[in-house]
């Protein structure tokens, strides 16, 4: 048998030594659809809570009308001073196959839908009445949030946010939803947690509107499963 010198022994215990201490590096497994959500996650200004703010009042006449009549077509934004109304805008952008009612360049004859919250398919025709269009970063929790001290125009601008703050949904969800943040509601249809929070997130991010610690963590946990 041949005999190994002390000198290739003691080679071969130093490489040996040297795999087993090699640290190995942790792989990433942070998919592109969750480091999405956690780059605009760290451009969010994340407060504890919302202060409560007095003075909210969605209505007008009477009403204090603090973000502007409704669905109104008088804002600097995308599709402003088109002659349609906000909410029609809205419809146009997002629902599919649309007929136009004959003359009209807003109004709509037949059209479908599918709720992003609920997946519900729906129709003009047979749901028009049950379609609403949900502000994603909730009015109220806005004007709590920071847009109380906004000069007007600009609470007029962001109600009527076509690109980001608006959707057009069912009724029920909308409804359901209230004036909630992601800690407290998120979509039934858990295929739409990714694109709701990353909605969410892109608002707040927009008009420097601030999530809670709590809104940040249930962003975190739905980005994990993106």
């Amino acid at each position: 048998m041949r005999v190994l010198s002390g000198a290739v022994v003691a080679a071969c215990a130093l490489l040996l030594g040297a795999s087993l201490t090699t640290p190995v590096q942790a792989v990433d497994r942070t998919t592109p659809g969750e480091q999405r959500i956690l780059d605009l996650l760290a451009r969010a200004r994340v407060v504890d809570d919302i202060d409560y703010q007095p003075g909210y009042d969605r209505d007008c006449d009477p009403g204090a009308c603090v973000f502007g009549e409704p669905w109104t077509d008088d804002h600097d934004g995308p599709k402003g001073h088109n002659g349609c109304t906000t909410r029609e805008d809205v419809l146009l952008m997002q629902m599919k196959d649309i007929e136009m009612r004959w003359g009209s360049k807003c109004r709509i004859y037949q059209a479908r839908l599918r709720d992003p919250y609920s997946g519900e398919r729906m129709t003009w025709r047979d749901d028009g009445y049950y379609i609403s269009i949900d502000h994603v970063y909730p009015l109220a929790r806005a004007w709590h949030g920071g847009a109380w001290a906004w000069p007007l125009r600009t609470r007029i601008a962001f109600a009527n946010d076509v690109r980001r703050e608006l959707l057009a949904v069912s009724a029920r969800t909308n409804q359901a939803k209230e004036a909630d943040g992601p800690a407290d509601w998120l979509p039934p249809w858990r295929r739409s947690h990714c694109d709701y929070v990353r909605r969410y997130v892109r608002v707040a991010v927009a008009w420097d509107l601030p999530l809670t610690t709590a809104d940040a963590d249930a962003v975190r946990r739905v980005a994990a499963t993106c």
